[in-house]
């Protein structure tokens, strides 16, 4: 624990108990507790101050409780009268690692509060700082990483392939988009609303987008905007929209599996059917979590960093402010309530 020095209090996002079902701001609290702000003698611990918070859909996967062992951070259940966690950016305000020293920015998983004490810190140092600190929760980020790796190292495109992308507005979604068409691909996106379609195809460049609450069949929205039927498919939603889409690839399609929205506040998960379309077409699907790819965030910099500077990709952020804007922005994931990467900022740098 940190030790000595001046108290000074932290407000902190606890999450008071499991949830079933759709998450309610309720099942949060935001509580003021005390912190030193200077590590042990001899400690391998950091003190942070949290810059900006990420608001991600897998978080609501750790919010349910699980009798299965995982080491796997997006999946290890919150801890009841504990704060939440989860990536973030901070500043280093006391080091006693070696890797980390006071006044560096880094990015990585902290929790939700003020001030972290991280006891073993496995975080990213900020390097680049001549792009908004807010990009590392998202396009310079695990939802970056996610985007990068899942299109370029799972889907191996081609120019001229037939892309859709499913939840295409959220924090992974836009970027795919954007990375296929700087391919030279065609594009389709789906979203949940007027505005969010009216954001794939005038600001992020996508070829069409469809709302898809407003498709009574699905099957035939997709057939519209694929006569010759999808290549590669980034799946954010699952259910039904993944049952569609199987009926729509081609022959060696290829399916990242990201996510599956639809299902994270179901009792009981939506079968799928049309699944012997993989076999037939001889599709490949699987599932890519961004920690697997983290040793190669050096790699995906090269890649990435020089698009934002040169404004070939444009990211959309919704940022809620304050902390005690915390709950209301991560449960507003699951109703589509924002518009991009939802992000909260805590405090200036």
């Amino acid at each position: 624990m940190a030790s000595g020095g001046e108290l000074i209090n932290n407000k902190q996002v606890i999450f008071k108990n499991f949830v079933e079902g759709f998450p309610k701001e309720s099942d949060m609290e935001v509580k003021t507790s005390s912190i030193s702000l200077k590590v042990e003698e001899g400690s391998n611990a950091v003190v942070v101050k949290n810059l900006y918070l990420s608001c991600d859909p897998y978080m609501r996967n750790r919010m349910t409780q699980s009798d299965q062992e995982t080491d796997d951070p997006e999946f290890i259940p919150f801890t009841p009268g504990s704060p939440l966690e989860g990536f973030g950016v901070a500043k280093v305000v006391d080091s006693g690692h070696p890797n980390y020293k006071k006044g560096d920015l880094i990015w990585g998983m902290v929790k939700w509060e003020e001030y972290s004490l991280i006891e073993n810190p496995q975080l990213f140092k900020i390097h680049h700082a001549d792009v908004p600190l807010s990009h590392y929760t998202g396009i310079l980020g695990m939802p970056g990483i996610t985007a990068w790796a899942g299109f370029y190292e799972v889907c191996s495109p081609k120019k001229g392939e037939k892309v859709y992308i499913s939840a295409a507005s959220g924090a992974v979604g836009q970027l795919v988009g954007q990375f296929a068409k700087l391919m030279g691909c065609y594009v389709v996106g789906s979203a949940g609303s007027k505005e969010k379609v009216d954001l794939l195809k005038n600001k992020f460049g996508f070829d069409d987008a469809f709302n898809y609450k407003e498709e009574h069949d699905l099957d035939a929205a997709l057939k519209r905007c694929f006569p010759e039927g999808i290549d590669i498919y980034f799946e954010n939603v699952g259910g039904k929209m993944l049952d569609a889409v199987l009926l729509n690839m081609r022959l060696r399609g290829r399916i990242a599996a990201c996510g599956m929205i639809s299902q994270y506040n179901l009792h009981q998960p939506e079968g799928v059917y049309n699944l012997m379309n993989i076999v037939g077409k001889r599709i490949r699907m699987e599932g890519l979590m961004a920690f697997d790819y983290f040793p190669q965030y050096a790699k995906f910099l090269d890649v990435v960093l020089p698009f934002v500077r040169e404004k070939k990709v444009v990211y959309v952020e919704d940022i809620a402010e304050g902390i005690e804007s915390a709950p209301a922005a991560l449960v507003g994931l699951f109703s589509g309530r924002n518009v991009g990467k939802q992000v909260v900022a805590v405090a200036k740098e």
